[in-house]
């Protein structure tokens, strides 16, 4: 067996043996241009596109938007709750206490017929007036008042002279 010359392989596919014309080229087709991967001839290379940023909402995000309906709806329930507050009471209405704080009784106005009725509206005087005063005027606009209520702040200072609503 015959060792072959140094630095040539006789195996080696491309390489054509000694003394024979070369073979053509193989191989498929030129590249097109415009094909992905490739510029177009005569042009510069494109830079390369960034990745798209995600538009998931970040926890920051979520929690401002968050706050703010819990917030909306805070103060939604306040304007509905406060519909029937003693600032929306008229002469002739009939109110219910919600609690027993003497300093704060939660009136609200509801309807005569109602089961939960326990006082009637005889007057409702606007300014802001101290204890006594209130007496005075509750005396001066209704004979037979039983209990003065008085209300300050919130741009509504005044005061309901009321008494037991009989059934």
């Amino acid at each position: 067996m015959s060792t072959p010359p140094q630095g040539q392989n006789p195996f080696a596919q491309g390489q054509q043996p000694q003394g024979q014309a070369p073979y053509p080229p193989q191989g498929g087709y030129p590249q097109q241009p415009g094909q992905p991967g490739f510029p177009p001839q005569g042009t510069a290379p494109y830079a390369p596109i960034p990745p798209q940023r995600s538009r998931k909402l970040s926890f920051k995000a979520i929690r401002i938007i968050l706050v703010i309906a819990v917030a909306l709806g805070f103060g939604a329930y306040k304007f509905i709750s406060g519909q029937d507050d003693a600032d929306t009471a008229k002469v002739g209405d009939c109110m219910h206490r919600g609690s027993a704080n003497d300093t704060n009784p939660d009136l609200e106005v509801v309807k005569c017929s109602d089961t939960k009725a326990q006082y009637v509206v005889l007057a409702k005087i606007s300014g802001k007036f101290g204890q006594t005063e209130a007496e005075t005027k509750c005396t001066a606009a209704a004979k037979d008042f039983q209990y003065s209520y008085t209300q300050s702040g919130d741009g509504s200072d005044f005061l309901l002279c009321l008494k037991d609503y009989k059934k």
